[in-house]
């Protein structure tokens, strides 16, 4: 049974819905599932662009030839090689033996590591510049290494405008029918999502996605066809922002995080007495979470949305405790920079978390660690009030600086 939509004339998305992964690259949580797009375009010869993972390869696969009717599959076009959009490649070419491929040399070769039989003479490689013509409509194809994969590319339909950008503007969470970003409330539904994605799967990647933003803002985009989350047809301006800001890692807005790390609870009342003070202050766009039941996924996507953070962490064997060292790690993987730090730090006998979470922030660019810092032995009493304060008021003063 087919489940197709049409995203503008002669293209199709025949792509599906996964709601039973838990977990995307088996490690990020998707509560809300992940789709995988792929797309048909019905010229006077046929093209289709990407596939799909498994997963949803019965329903990919029914959409294909929903669509296709009688006809053959003239071309696979391929920007992206990585398994959840190649899983189905093998069923294609069993369905469609004489389908020729168009993709990049890395990506063929990258597609025979994976044990694809792929023959030479199926391939038909393009590079950046090249573009084929399938009747009306004429693809240009545009390379984007590293935005994963060093073998990715987007593909422009100089025709009807249409961006292919692979896993570029991609978002977790299913479609359920609803195929276009103006067919929700995206802001409010989606944005969480999609920034989750962006930083988790190709934060680290930023100088490259602006390479390649660089080269769309070139371009008469008026679709953007990922190969996850919706379609883009209205609004574009507002994703590509989003997008430089990410890229860029400039903060969205000026918000605190507060992420604590807490043995017994102690420290965690420290950072509450933190976040009721800012407030206090005036500052309630402040986020405060617990570093060992949050997964890191949300961490990291909530530190590129805001401007500052504070790091509450009590000591443990003598170094920082171990899911706050973890996160420290995933920062400094995905290149995250340009925040204000603040430190609490707590030990009851050789409190040092303090020193060794300053030293990894100052291994990151461009992070500017405040000097006022709070250091608790034990928990939180009276005398830690002056240092308290002196720590908000800093907090408060680079908060409100322009």
């Amino acid at each position: 049974m087919y489940n197709y939509r049409k995203v503008t004339d002669d293209l199709y998305w025949v792509g599906g819905d996964d709601h039973r992964l838990s977990l995307f690259e088996n490690i990020h949580p998707i509560y809300h599932g992940v789709s995988y797009n792929a797309y048909l375009l019905m010229d006077e010869k046929t093209v289709l662009v990407d596939t799909a993972d498994w997963s949803v390869g019965r329903q990919f696969l029914d959409n294909v030839e929903g669509v296709l009717g009688d006809r053959s599959l003239d071309f696979l076009l391929i920007n992206h090689v990585e398994p959840d959009h190649a899983a189905s490649i093998p069923e294609i070419l069993l369905r469609w033996p004489n389908v020729k491929i168009i993709t990049t040399e890395k990506a063929a070769m990258i597609l025979r590591q994976f044990g694809f039989n792929i023959r030479p003479e199926q391939v038909d490689e393009v590079t950046e510049g090249d573009s084929r013509c399938f009747g009306k409509h004429t693809i240009a194809f545009v390379k984007a290494p590293m935005v994963h994969w060093p073998e990715a590319m987007v593909s422009f339909d100089t025709t009807n405008g249409v961006l292919f950008s692979a896993d570029a503007f991609g978002s977790f969470r299913a479609l359920d029918g609803k195929l276009f970003a103006d067919e929700v409330e995206f802001d409010r539904e989606w944005l969480d999502d999609a920034r989750r994605y962006y930083t988790n799967i190709v934060g680290k990647y930023g100088p490259q996605v602006l390479q390649v933003l660089k080269k769309a803002s070139t371009l008469p985009i008026k679709y953007i066809c990922p190969l996850h989350g919706p379609v883009w047809r209205k609004d574009i301006p507002y994703i590509l922002d989003k997008y430089t800001h990410w890229a860029s890692y400039e903060p969205e807005e000026k918000g605190i995080m507060i992420v604590y790390a807490s043995m017994y609870g102690n420290t965690e009342a420290a950072a509450e007495v933190l976040a009721r003070k800012l407030c206090e202050k005036g500052i309630t766009k402040t986020r405060l979470y617990d570093v060992s039941s949050t997964h890191v996924s949300y961490l990291v996507s909530d530190l590129f949305k805001y401007s500052h953070l504070v790091l509450a962490s009590v000591t443990y064997n003598l170094g920082i405790f171990p899911p706050m060292h973890n996160f420290l790690m995933d920062l400094k993987a995905l290149n995250l920079q340009k925040r204000t730090c603040a430190i609490v730090e707590n030990g009851s006998w050789a409190p040092n978390s303090g020193n060794l979470m300053k030293a990894e922030l100052e291994e990151m660019k461009h992070m500017d660690i405040l000097d006022d810092e709070v250091n608790i032995t034990s928990s939180y009493r009276e005398n830690n009030e002056s240092d308290m304060d002196a720590l908000v008021d800093a907090l408060v003063a680079s908060f409100n600086k322009k």
